[in-house]
């Protein structure tokens, strides 16, 4: 029987392991579909692919983009897409442009605040140049003891209303979708119970996702409760999307849940794979 997780972040975004330990990992762990969604870059899949046939594990090429809904900052996860098409690559390669200029107005809010040389400390975790993010910021904060670990130091430094917090303007859904389907792939809503959204904006949201050509959301993910299994389920079914799972795994001790371990859909929920 196959085990899907769909949603999994290498060294080559914000995650903590490199695309073939990731996929060393998820095989470990029983995962024989796993699909690889770094924010915004493709540049880990050639690797993961390679390794994944070696173990005798199916790799999924995806992508998670990031993207402005309103004044809210949204995913779309991007699954069987084609890394290489001129659509995608392009409009990934203008979103990853935007997050130094965001890294930079990150760094100088902290400074404001009184915590220099933040940037210099964040890329001391990165090993893709073209990606700095939050994740890399607060782990090295978390390092230097500015909170106990680094959930804490998103809450006290880098959401909204806090000093390293910047407001970006991301792709537009309708973009996001666009290069994913264009690439042959399948357009996924990330965690969407993660979203700070009253209901009648989560069925705008959902009703423009699909009418733009979203063919899924991620119902079983890691930020999800057994409740928002429930309730994305029955989204799910009522605007006809199937139902995607993903751990969203960024690291061991960084995050809900590891690789492969994620209950199974609703009742109820066609899956996402029945696409593949």
């Amino acid at each position: 029987m196959s085990k899907y997780d769909l949603h999994s972040h290498s060294t080559r975004s914000d995650g903590l392991l490199s695309p073939q330990a990731l996929v060393e990992r998820a095989a470990a762990r029983g995962v024989t579909v796993l699909a690889l969604t770094d924010h915004d870059d493709t540049g880990g899949l050639r690797d993961a692919s390679a390794c994944a046939a070696a173990m005798g594990m199916r790799l999924v090429n995806g992508v998670e983009v990031s993207v402005t809904w309103g004044d809210q900052t949204v995913h779309v996860v991007g699954l069987h897409v084609d890394p290489n098409h001129p659509a995608l690559a392009g409009g990934l390669a203008r979103v990853r442009s935007g997050r130094r200029r965001r890294a930079e107005d990150m760094a100088a809010g902290l400074a404001q605040a009184g915590i220099p040389g933040t940037l210099e400390g964040a890329s001391a975790y990165v090993t893709n140049p073209a990606f700095v993010g939050r994740a890399h910021f607060a782990r090295y904060l978390a390092k230097c003891g500015y909170a106990r670990d680094i959930g804490a130091v998103f809450r006290r430094y880098l959401t909204a209303g806090r000093p390293g917090y910047v407001p970006h303007q991301w792709a537009s859904l309708d973009e996001a979708v666009d290069w994913i389907v264009a690439s042959g792939g399948i357009a996924v809503l990330a965690h969407p119970g993660r979203y700070p959204l009253g209901n009648v904006q989560r069925e705008e949201l959902l009703g423009r996702f699909r009418d733009l050509g979203g063919k899924a959301i991620e119902v079983v993910t890691g930020s999800h409760t057994a409740v928002q299994h429930v309730t994305w389920g029955r989204y799910a079914q009522r605007f006809g999307l199937l139902a995607s799972v993903g751990s969203d795994f960024h690291g061991p001790g960084e995050s809900l849940r590891d690789l492969g371990s994620l209950p199974p859909l609703p009742d109820g929920c066609r899956p996402v794979w029945e696409l593949f």
